[in-house]
């Protein structure tokens, strides 16, 4: 079906590729987190969930309910966390389905909700929040009914479809701004990226490549990148009449996702990013991009709305104004923060903290801005265990940078959160990581939950005696280096953190 002239835009098509690509990415959090959530956050578990809510329940009373709002309140044993999990997983091939998708949203949204609160600082990463955030708008974005098809469905209401292009807006934008607004000098000069490749949390084999690119090119990537992030995603604001010039800035934005992707592992977070890029893509390109099998049930144009006992109810549309208010505050929020941390002067929101607090605990309407301070150094927390406290053998997790010589791999969509988590605890080894102690209190008890979050047990029929961290320096080979050695990384001991540790000496 070919679109017709002169026609208004329509969205049914794209909504219809969003939802499906958002169930893809809630299948992939979810399926990610059941092989991991029991070791991190179980009864046994590095951080007992148990044990969490115990403790809040203990400190706010009643108001924990509120300020940490999760099904694991009725339940946390680890038969509910799995069970949360897969649960996730199977609403999540519903959505692709398209079966009862506002329902299914709602389920995802509170499933998801409920494990990021309990998996603590394990599931803390701004791609959770967004994830969070746009389900929670895509609940109002999809259609109504148990199985609605394209040539069933009613179109998308504007309305909705502009709280999904203003969350891709403020999380592109603020992507951009917040680096140049954090006063990073890395970020002035343009040579962020000359460190950001070998120093980012969990490299690809292609970050070894990029990283050895000339600086020149690394600040021509630089000024794309701030191209990408400050200017395209206006791009959401341009007459959808403009059809070409909003082609080339979608492909440019869906472009940048890809090379993010490509050049390191962020779970499903480039799929997510993506995914709202492309929600800005109408029903014209759609048509000429997917099969006709799917394209030929498709309105090309839009049809006018019918009336619903949603959107057009003054319930409907006060829900639309608070959340592009609260969108509004959190996106100037989040500027004048990183202004006020770099020490320079910025108004002043203190009025909005009622009401953002009353939302903040449901992590659906969030500020973000990775990178914004970028990391020039690569430390890295080495675990070393041993039998008797002299002969050492390193044991580190699966994924991170440990032996020099293992090739950078790659494992997005999943994210191994152990590793993200010892990525930001060796940037700052002297702050109070709690965790850790808790970490390798379970690794010497040979928790099978735990060490299966770790790379090969070097006692497999024992477990350790004795468990010491220990903090390097990492960087990239050079290509002599690499040539003449074979490894990946050349690093160099700094200090040992902790002192051998065993069950008897704690």
């Amino acid at each position: 079906m070919e679109p017709q002239a002169n026609t208004p835009p329509a969205f049914l098509l794209s909504r219809w590729v969003f939802l499906r690509l958002l169930g893809l990415t809630y299948l992939f959090a979810f399926i990610s987190l059941a092989s991991q959530v029991v070791g991190l956050v179980g009864t046994e578990g590095i951080l007992p969930v148990e044990r969490y809510l115990y403790h809040l329940e203990d400190t706010y009373g009643t108001e924990s309910y509120h300020l940490y709002p999760t099904l694991l309140w009725l339940s946390s044993s680890d038969e509910t966390l799995i069970l949360l999990c897969w649960l996730g997983a199977l609403l999540s091939v519903m959505l692709i389905l398209g079966l009862a998708p506002r329902a299914v949203l709602a389920a995802l949204w509170i499933s998801y909700l409920s494990l990021s609160i309990g998996g603590q600082v394990f599931l803390g990463f701004q791609w959770d929040s967004l994830l969070l955030e746009t389900g929670l708008l895509a609940c109002l974005y999809a259609p109504r009914g148990l199985w609605p098809t394209l040539n069933t469905e009613p179109p998308p209401k504007p309305t909705a479809r502009w709280l999904i292009w203003w969350l891709t807006f403020r999380l592109i934008f603020l992507s951009g701004i917040t680096k140049l607004a954090s006063g990073d000098p890395t970020w002035a000069d343009l040579t962020a990226l000359t460190h950001h490749f070998e120093t980012q949390p969990l490299p690809l084999w292609t970050s070894w490549y990029m990283h050895q690119l000339p600086k020149g090119f690394h600040q021509l990537l630089t000024i794309g990148m701030f191209v990408a992030e400050l200017v395209l995603p206006f791009v959401v604001f341009l007459p959808i009449s403009w059809i070409r010039l909003r082609q080339m800035a979608i492909f440019g934005l869906v472009l940048l996702q890809a090379a993010i992707g490509l050049s390191g592992n962020y779970g499903f977070f480039s799929c997510l990013s993506a995914l709202l890029c492309l929600a800005l893509v109408d029903d014209r390109t759609w048509l000429r991009i997917l099969p006709a099998l799917i394209t030929g049930r498709a309105p090309i144009a839009e049809s006018s709305h019918p009336k619903s006992r949603g959107w057009n109810t003054k319930l409907g549309a006060s829900l639309t104004v608070l959340l592009f208010i609260l969108g509004g505050l959190t996106f100037a929020r989040e500027i004048s923060n990183t202004l006020n941390r770099a020490g320079r002067s910025a108004p002043s929101f203190a009025w909005s903290d009622p009401l953002i607090g009353w939302v903040q605990p449901f992590r659906s309407i969030n500020g973000y801005g990775l990178f914004r301070i970028m990391t020039v150094k690569r430390p890295e927390i080495v675990i070393e265990a041993s039998l008797d406290g002299t002969q050492w053998i390193e044991w580190n997790p699966r994924w991170k940078p440990g032996d020099v010589r293992q090739r950078p791999r790659l494992v997005a969509p999943h994210q191994p959160r152990l590793d993200w988590n010892l990525w930001f605890a060796a940037l700052e080894p002297q702050a109070e990581n709690y965790w850790l102690s808790s970490l390798v209190k379970t690794l010497l008890a040979n928790n099978s939950a735990v060490t299966a979050l770790m790379g090969k047990p070097p006692f497999p029929d024992t477990g350790p005696v004795f468990i010491r961290l220990a903090l390097y320096n990492y960087r990239f080979t050079t290509p002599k280096e690499r040539a003449r050695t074979g490894t990946w990384w050349h690093r160099q001991f700094l200090r040992y953190l902790t002192p051998p540790t065993s069950h008897n000496v704690q």
